[in-house]
């Protein structure tokens, strides 16, 4: 059941935030999907990050957030469809800027994630600590 909330909750909070999305940016670039995915890397890496290292949560609560929440709100399926589209209009540049922007980006954004999830006291914990 929390699952289901979860994941109900993440897609409607994707459909809704790729609507604002697209509707103030076009849809040329799946930017609105690259921002939704970014997102999704920096909520899951902070939430897994808090919860293993400071506070204690229910594990239907972790599943329920994280492979819920984020596991709806974030979507490689899409990513997948809107780059082979973007190859097929010939749109070779663009299709490549969105993979290495979103595969980049994700690697930026989770570690930001962990980073911010590990920060304590105006200081960031080294790994050995």
């Amino acid at each position: 059941m929390y699952l289901g909330v979860g994941g109900t909750l993440g897609a409607i909070s994707r459909y809704s935030l790729g609507i604002w999305i697209g509707e103030r940016f076009g849809q040329a670039f799946p930017v609105h999907t690259l921002t939704i995915n970014l997102l999704g890397c920096f909520l899951l890496s902070l939430f897994y990050t808090l919860t293993t290292t400071r506070f204690l949560v229910h594990p239907h609560f972790r599943s329920s957030f994280g492979t819920g929440f984020v596991g709806s709100f974030t979507t490689f399926s899409t990513f997948s469809y809107e780059n082979v589209t973007l190859l097929q209009s010939a749109h070779y540049g663009l299709a490549l800027l969105y993979i290495a922007a979103s595969l980049l980006g994700g690697y930026l954004f989770t570690s930001l994630g962990i980073r911010l999830g590990n920060y304590e006291k105006g200081r960031i914990q080294q790994e050995s600590e």
